[in-house]
């Protein structure tokens, strides 16, 4: 489990959320701060209440790019997004670690589900927000209870499905680029139902925010909603069209009794990066977090260490075969499994490998590929 925490000027609310989730069991496998130019100390407050967690600093301005560079950044396997302003409780985080591998993609969180509820919402929000989650059914085929939400958790490997800006590309001179902005979470929820994958909804209570005021702003936030189904029915809608073009042209260069032959213009034509999957051992976007996977010096064939030169001992353990994987035994996804091996050990990067959490020191931590309970890759 990585945990990304989005924050800007959170100082005294780090204070409290950071131990929370540092005591979470089972043991998450990092905390990661994205950081919004803060001038509180966040930084600061962050590495002295919590000394092993990652900091990093966001490319861009808003919310999702936050977002996006905690999710480049993640090591682990399950993605936690959690806000950093201690409205959400850590303790859920396990519910949402087994809806996953119960076999959901995508795990949301709702306050609006028996268990669920808020200490925060007022009725016109809620009002707004039911509204909201009714046109999002209609244009998605979903069945959400709570749209604006963002207490979520995913798969890592779904990720690239997600097509989020990229965190390198430059600023616009004005505004903000689409999905760096609050719309964020209802663009990862209109993608994710728009590719079909499986989501559960999770019970959630939401708590006041600790310190601080909140940045919502009830109209303005919910016209951007609106603005953000809108503009994600419309790419949906594209996306699909161009599928089916796609399907076309396979067809039509199939020879009779052949297998489904894909040109390499066809794929071009269709947004997909050619060369990653031409390259031995491909399927995956070139610059993913998992392009380690593909480097025997970063993981060997039987899921031994990958610390090497950095000192850590193993990530996952000795992994036996995939088809005798299962929740919670040696080398499984679940990555922070009491029985698995100690991901830090005694890292000469400083990295305290406790309870199972991670070796964290200044080094790039090497991507393993994920391996879910079903035994899929």
């Amino acid at each position: 489990m990585s945990v990304v925490v989005p924050t800007r000027n959170e100082a005294r609310n780090l204070e409290v959320v950071l131990p929370a989730i540092a005591a979470v069991r089972p043991a998450v496998h990092e905390v990661i701060v994205v950081d919004g130019n803060s001038v509180d100390g966040t930084i600061e407050t962050a590495r002295r209440v919590l000394p092993w967690v990652r900091v990093i600093t966001q490319t861009r301005k808003g919310k999702g790019n936050a977002m996006a560079c905690g999710f480049a950044a993640v090591t682990g396997d399950i993605v936690v997004m959690f806000d950093a302003d201690g409205s959400a409780d850590p303790a859920e985080i396990p519910a949402f670690v087994r809806a996953l591998i119960a076999g959901a993609d995508f795990a949301k969180g709702s306050r609006f589900v028996r268990g669920g509820g808020s200490d925060d919402i007022t009725l016109l929000r809620k009002s707004g927000n039911a509204g909201l989650n009714g046109m999002a059914n209609a244009l998605f085929g979903t069945s959400y209870t709570d749209l604006c939400y963002g207490y979520n958790a995913f798969w890592i490997d779904i990720l690239p499905t997600l097509d989020l800006p990229d965190i390198h590309a430059p600023a616009p001179a004005e505004g903000m680029l689409w999905g760096d902005g609050f719309e964020i979470e209802t663009v990862l929820n209109c993608r994710v139902a728009a590719s079909g994958l499986k989501i559960t909804e999770v019970p959630s209570m939401e708590r006041e925010r600790i310190f601080g005021q909140s940045n919502l702003r009830t109209f303005a936030d919910g016209t951007r909603v609106l603005r953000t189904l809108a503009a994600e029915r419309r790419r949906a809608q594209q996306h699909r069209s161009e599928k089916v073009k796609l399907e076309q042209t396979s067809r039509a260069l199939t020879p009779p009794g052949g297998f489904p032959v894909i040109t390499p213009e066809a794929l071009a034509a269709d947004g997909t990066d050619v060369a990653a999957v031409l390259r031995p051992g491909g399927l995956r976007p070139a610059g993913t977090p998992f392009a380690a996977a593909n480097s025997t010096a970063n993981s060997t064939t039987n899921g031994t260490s990958n610390g090497g030169a950095n000192g850590g001992t193993g990530h996952l353990g000795a992994a036996p075969p995939a088809s005798a994987i299962s929740p919670g035994s040696a080398g499984t996804a679940t990555d922070s499994s009491p029985h698995g091996s100690s991901h830090g050990g005694a890292s000469a990067n400083g990295g305290h490998g406790t309870n199972g959490a991670a070796a964290i020191g200044q080094h790039e931590v090497p991507r393993i590929p994920v391996r879910r309970p079903g035994g899929e890759v």
